[in-house]
């Protein structure tokens, strides 16, 4: 007599993505180098060493961390290139490199490593390391230098070469001798909050404005964007709802008070907004999954940028408001979890604080 076949019984997924973790971290990479690119035309020597610098940091960290812990090393699941990209992009293009690197180690140390490495880190590592460069260093993190600038390709910006700990050489005659008319060294969300200056819609736009390296072209980085969602890799909601928020909330207090608020566009469109919500609140790892989830998320992280943007006493809240959202998306999670099939509504699972 025949034993009858055994039957594996396993719990969902049972349909899975055949592409693995490195080849979708490989693509957002490619997905990031058209804005790098576009930093470096904008920038010129300074934003490309700065973008290889913080590069450097967090692959030559992720491979340390590997060792000591005695475990194989994972640089080549291209994880902490996009993190050591990212870094880079949210930082002015005038930041000291020893700064960047510092950076990079603790995106990786303290982002990633500290929660058991990739896959279990609840903050974006790219963002803790901002947030720590920028309680560390705020001085440096707020010099802002302007875009195109003349001899940016045969000269460094001053301070990109200071020592550490060391006074860096004055940012203002650089700005004076180097810059092209026209142009300011402040950023157009910092014009708009502590001089009450708007800035063009267009210019945004294109990526004509101070900012930090990624502040680039916002149609550049919305056709990054639709790269990943073209091959299903990045959640097209979360931009929609963050963006969507912003656009909507902004429209309706630009309504009410067109004198006391900026445009939509203006508010779409500077700052890191757009490089946040398409390439970093998207992070798979730190987002929620559920579909209801997904929009809260976005609506939650739009709201609170503008909150920081026109009530705060920074000009700028896209980091903090992506850094909330992380932390919170356990819960958000847990509140909307789709009901079984099968099972009545008042048996769903609900949330209990200290679950």
């Amino acid at each position: 007599m025949q034993e009858p076949l055994p039957i594996e019984l396993l719990t969902s997924p049972h349909l899975k993505h055949p592409v693995a973790t490195d080849v979708i971290m490989r693509h957002v990479a490619y997905a990031l180098m058209p804005v790098a690119a576009f930093s470096v035309f904008a920038f010129g020597t300074s934003a490309l060493l700065l973008l290889l610098v913080a590069t450097a940091s967090c692959v030559l960290a992720e491979h340390l961390i590997c060792r000591l812990s005695d475990a194989p090393s994972t640089v080549r699941d291209w994880s902490a290139v996009v993190t050591g990209m990212l870094l880079a992009l949210t930082l002015p293009p005038s930041f000291p490199l020893w700064m960047a690197a510092v950076g990079g180690a603790i995106s990786i140390a303290l982002g990633k490593a500290l929660f058991g490495s990739l896959g279990f880190n609840i903050f974006n590592p790219a963002l803790v390391g901002r947030a720590f460069l920028q309680a560390a260093f705020p001085a440096a993190i707020a010099t802002w230098t302007p875009a195109f600038a003349h001899g940016r390709f045969t000269q460094l910006i001053p301070t990109t070469l200071t020592a550490p700990f060391l006074r860096p050489p004055g940012v203002a005659e650089f700005i004076s001798n180097a810059a092209v008319d026209g142009f300011s060294g402040a950023t157009p969300l910092a014009l708009l909050k502590y001089e009450r200056v708007s800035t063009e819609t267009l210019k945004l736009l294109t990526g004509m404005t101070a900012g930090s390296a990624g502040e680039t072209s916002a149609i550049l980085i919305a056709l990054c964007g639709i790269y990943l969602i073209a091959r299903k890799m990045m959640d097209w909601r979360i931009p929609a709802a963050i963006l969507g928020t912003v656009f909507l909330v902004s429209l309706a207090l630009y309504v009410h008070d067109p004198s006391g608020y900026p445009s939509p566009g203006f508010m779409l469109c500077s700052g890191g907004l757009m490089l946040g919500a398409v390439f970093m609140a998207t992070d798979m790892v730190t987002s929620p999954t559920t579909p209801l989830g997904v929009w809260i998320f976005g609506g939650l992280i739009g709201l609170i940028t503008l909150l920081i943007r026109l009530k705060g006493g920074l000009p700028e809240g896209v980091m903090y408001a992506i850094l909330i959202g992380n932390a919170v998306t356990p819960i958000i999670e847990n509140l909307t979890q789709p009901r079984v099939y099968g099972t009545p509504k008042v048996t769903a699972k609900k949330w209990h604080w200290g679950q």
